[in-house]
């Protein structure tokens, strides 16, 4: 299975497949607007704003797994929008782990490899896709998003 055969949705309820960022890096990340790394929002969307140009694409997907999320993910959009400015795109409230797990994190936790185990421990872990769909770093949730500029200053070059 590819990354692109994966549908996703917008917080809209809009669904579509990620073969529409083919030839682009994303960076995924699972938010939670109540989280302590909400902070992180400022600088995931100073990322964007200074590579979207060159393709790269910031995709946020808001969980409550970890319960310091709002209760919906056009909710969670909105004070993203509101509160931090964003403007990359948000998508449907999903699980990242256990049975119930979204697709995309099943697909992004089995072909990466976490601290001691595979599983989502925490918000704000980011994953780096190449523009061919391969994942090339999985980043810890305190892990500020500056630390991923090196990595995707090289996946845009290539």
């Amino acid at each position: 299975m590819s990354i692109y055969e994966i549908k996703v949705k917008k917080s809209n309820g809009e669904e579509y497949e990620l073969s529409e960022y083919k030839g682009k890096p994303m960076l995924i990340v699972n938010t939670a607007t109540k989280c302590g790394f909400s902070n992180q929002f400022d600088s995931l969307e100073k990322l964007y704003a200074k590579y979207k140009e060159d393709g790269l694409v910031v995709l946020g997907f808001p969980s409550n797994q970890f319960h310091q999320e709002v209760s919906n993910a056009e909710e969670a959009a909105q004070a993203c929008r509101m509160s931090y400015g964003v403007t990359f795109p948000m998508h449907d409230m999903v699980k990242l782990n256990g049975k119930d797990a979204h697709p995309l994190f099943n697909y992004l936790t089995s072909n990466s490899k976490g601290f001691l185990s595979d599983s989502i421990k925490w918000n704000f872990t980011k994953f780096l896709v190449d523009k061919n769909g391969n994942i090339v770093e999985r980043y810890a949730p305190k892990d500020h998003p500056e630390t991923c500029e090196k990595d995707i200053q090289q996946v845009l070059s290539e």
